[in-house]
């Protein structure tokens, strides 16, 4: 099935304890089905991939950087899910951003974000490793493993942001 192509950028926010910052949100269409994911969302345009990681940060957590403190991304993927009822086949950029710690501020969520969010919390890598809940993507645990314990991206570096 082809899907609706979509371009997305995603942040790992790492607090000064190695949790990561997750959503929990469900599909209005398929509001049984629950997951965690990262802080991120859908490029507007020809938006880069820093400039979007950026504003969808600002938006979901208050946390405002200049894209170019966000350094190359560390990983990316190609992604295939439905939402809303249509299918979508997406391409995301992941970068990391390291913070002391963070106060999340979700007042910038747009409609969508408040109609399918209803959660989020900071998770260690090994309450991501046991959890039974889904989690996006799928392989984050063994991602952030490698990226905290030595630095291990697939390109690109990280950012470490004073608050």
């Amino acid at each position: 099935m082809d899907g609706i192509p979509r371009r997305a950028a995603r942040v790992l926010l790492v607090d000064g304890d190695d949790r990561v910052l997750l959503f929990r949100g469900f599909d209005p269409a398929r509001p049984h089905h629950r997951y965690w994911f990262t802080p991120g969302g859908g490029l507007d345009g020809d938006e880069p991939y820093a400039v979007g990681a950026a504003r969808e940060l600002a938006e979901e957590t208050g946390l405002r950087l200049p894209p170019e403190e966000l350094g190359d991304p560390v990983w990316d993927e190609v992604t295939e899910y439905p939402f809303g009822g249509q299918w979508f086949r997406q391409r995301q950029e992941f970068f990391l951003v390291r913070v002391p710690s963070w106060e999340v501020d979700t007042r910038g969520f747009d409609d969508v974000e408040r109609d399918s969010i209803d959660d989020h919390r900071w998770w260690e890598v090994a309450e991501l490793e046991a959890t039974a809940e889904r989690v996006y993507p799928a392989d984050l645990a063994p991602l952030l493993r490698r990226l905290l314990v030595g630095g291990g991206a697939a390109a690109g570096g990280a950012v470490e942001a004073s608050c």
